[in-house]
Formats: C-alpha cells, sequence, structure tokens
C-alpha cells in the first residue's frame, strides 16, 4: 500500500475525503505530503500546511472529525518522545526559559492581537451562555470569575500572568479593588499600562518564583498561565500562591486541562505556538495543591473555548489583509501558521478532546 493508499483509507474512516468537494475534505497541492506526514508525525502535518502542500476550507471540522472518529494517532506516528525525554531530564519551565513564550507568541505584535481579540483583549477562553458577541462573552467570564472570589471594594488582588490586563481592569472598574499584575511579555505589560492608566493598578514584568510582595492579597487569579508552569513546578507554583493568600483569601484558576493523566507536549505547538507549554491534568493539580488548598469550586467551561477560538480565527482573517499591509512579518506562512493553530485547537475542544476549568481554592491554614 503506498502512502497516499493508506492516507486514504485512514480519512476515510472519519469520512474525509482527498481533494473533495466538502468544506473538511484535504485538497492535495504537493504529492511529497503523503511521505513526509506518514515519517514525520504532528510536526510534519503542521509544517506541511503552512508550506502549502496541503489545505482544506475548515480545518475545524477536520481536526474534529480525526478525534471524533479516534483515528488522528493512526494518522501520525508518535512523535512526542524526544519532548517528553527532555522534559524528564530538564526543566522545561525554568527560570531560564520563562520569559521563551513571551518573547515567541506575546511579544508578536499588539497589531496582531488588538485585531483578533475583544475590546478588552481578553486572550484565554469566553464564556458563551446567553452571550451574542465576543465582547459579552467575555465579559461574562471576567464577571464570573470576580464573582466566585467574592471581591469587594478595598481588596488587593494579584494576577498571575495578567496579560495586558484585561482581568485588572475589570475588577477594578466594577468592584473597586486595587491590583497586582505579573507578566513575562513586555510588549503586553507596555500596552497594558495605556489601557489601565487611572485606575488602582501595578503591572510588574517577573517570572513568578522571583515576585516579592511586600503585603499578602486577599485574592489572587491566574486565568490560563499555568499551562507555561509544566509538572515540575507545580508544587512551587501553589506553594507560592499560598505564602501570598491571606487566610481568608481565595485562589481563583483558570486553566486549560489536559484529560490524559499525564498529558503529552504537541511538537508542533511547541515549536511555533506555545514554547515549554503543557497542559495540566486534574490529578496533577490535586497532587499539587494537597495540604495547602481546598477545592471548593470546579466548572468546565471546554465547550465555550470552540466558539470562542473560531471568533478570534474570523477576526484574524478579516483583519489579515491590512495587518499584511502594515507589517511584512505577517506574510502568507504566518497566516497558515495561525489558521493551522486557532483552527486545529478549536477542533480539539469541539471533539472534547481538551478542556476548560474554572477552579476555585480556599487555603488550609
Amino acid at each position: 500500500m503506498t502512502a497516499k493508499e493508506k492516507i486514504a483509507s485512514i480519512l476515510k474512516k472519519a469520512d474525509i475525503e482527498l481533494n473533495g468537494s466538502r468544506p473538511f475534505d484535504v485538497k492535495i497541492l504537493d504529492e511529497r505530503v503523503y511521505s513526509r506526514v506518514l515519517g514525520g508525525g504532528t510536526l510534519a502535518i503542521g509544517e506541511s500546511f503552512m508550506d502549502g502542500w496541503w489545505h482544506v476550507e475548515d480545518l475545524s471540522e477536520l481536526v474534529y472529525r480525526l478525534y471524533k472518529a479516534k483515528i488522528y494517532q493512526d494518522l501520525v506516528a508518535f512523535d512526542a518522545w524526544p519532548l517528553i525525554i527532555k522534559g524528564w531530564l530538564t526543566n522545561l519551565q525554568s527560570r531560564a526559559r520563562a520569559f521563551a513564550v513571551g518573547l515567541q507568541h506575546y511579544d508578536l505584535g499588539n497589531d496582531l492581537y488588538q485585531a483578533m481579540l475583544d475590546k478588552r483583549m481578553v486572550y484565554t477562553s469566553a464564556i458563551w451562555r446567553g452571550a451574542h458577541t465576543l465582547e459579552e462573552a467575555q465579559e461574562q467570564k471576567l464577571e464570573a470569575i470576580c464573582r466566585k472570589l467574592g471581591l469587594k471594594p478595598g481588596d488587593r488582588v494579584l494576577d498571575i500572568g495578567c496579560g495586558w490586563g484585561s482581568f485588572m481592569k475589570y475588577a477594578a472598574e466594577k468592584y473597586q479593588v486595587s491590583c497586582v499584575g505579573l507578566s513575562v511579555s513586555t510588549e503586553q505589560t507596555k500596552l497594558g499600562k495605556e489601557l489601565c492608566a487611572g485606575l488602582p493598578i501595578e503591572f510588574v514584568v517577573s517570572d513568578y518564583r522571583d515576585y516579592r510582595p511586600t503585603e499578602k492579597f486577599d485574592h489572587v487569579v491566574s486565568i490560563e498561565m499555568i499551562e507555561a508552569v509544566g509538572p515540575k513546578n507545580f508544587r512551587t507554583f501553589f506553594q507560592m500562591v499560598y505564602d501570598w493568600l491571606k487566610p481568608s483569601g481565595q485562589f481563583a484558576l483558570q486553566a486549560i486541562g489536559s484529560l490524559d493523566v499525564k498529558p503529552v507536549p504537541s511538537l508542533w505547538l511547541d515549536k511555533y505556538i506555545f514554547p515549554n507549554g503543557i497542559s495540566p491534568s486534574l490529578p496533577q493539580l490535586e497532587e499539587a495543591s494537597h495540604d495547602l488548598f481546598r477545592f471548593e469550586h470546579l466548572e468546565n467551561i471546554g465547550p465555550d473555548y470552540d466558539k470562542t477560538l473560531m471568533e478570534w480565527w474570523r477576526r484574524f482573517h478579516s483583519s489579515f489583509q491590512k495587518l499584511r499591509e502594515n507589517n511584512p512579518k505577517y506574510n502568507e506562512r504566518f497566516y497558515r501558521m495561525w489558521k493551522f493553530y486557532l483552527q486545529s485547537c478549536a477542533g480539539l475542544f469541539r471533539a472534547k478532546e481538551a478542556t476548560d476549568w474554572q477552579i476555585v481554592f480556599s487555603p488550609i491554614k
């Protein structure tokens, strides 16, 4: 059986055709793609798409169908072992590597994220229940976190991985709290200070392990930052949050979660989007927080991420020509990379192969 025949037979199980006419059918633009994919694994799938060797109109539906039919691993070789072994031997999320994701991803350009995100610049999953626009859905998410923490005027809140300050700005305006935000991105911090001007908000460019507050916080929040912490550092992360919190405080964590007990990293995402990132599993979070925190609340908002990612894609796609005219780094390969990132992740959440949790912890003191 040739490589082409093998791939065609695998795709057929998910009702996907080579060079078919439906939006989720794969269009082959370079015949070399068959051997490249079978020999190169998940990294080869993403890179060959970026190189224009194959195309699909609705990549999110393609990925959803591959996972729903449980044939994704039939299509590619298991290629994560080098990264897994590296993770065993070294701390991929060490202090020395802490700023890598900021430099590679978050510092790409504020123009890109302003075009893609809502007006508050929230770069985490929204909550769409009853919301009609991304702006409404993101405000609903921010409000949910504020209510779960029980914020009240005068509270002092720490936001670990604060991005452009969207949560802090919302909490300061709606609940009259003061905030400190930690970030590993200089570009995000620069714009965040402008967006939050005039509010009791402080930005600190620092790895969480190097931050030394002068007083404890009423509450701590971290919204989809723990994916950059890494399993070897989970205990340290929870210990530091515990030390920063007042006994009556609470810790709200929003985390992109893996359903695998021991999550496996994605080579393509690690190389092109989120270096050294890996989603935690619930058992890992339970083990790391054991004897420090109680689980007070857990809500799964994973289904909302599919719609959030597709709305980001829609906005990125409609703005890309203008972005490209203003900055040559946003070329065709970047466009295809961003499509693969946003739509493949949407398909993953649609198939419920990944999830997103909002968890509230209270310290055991």
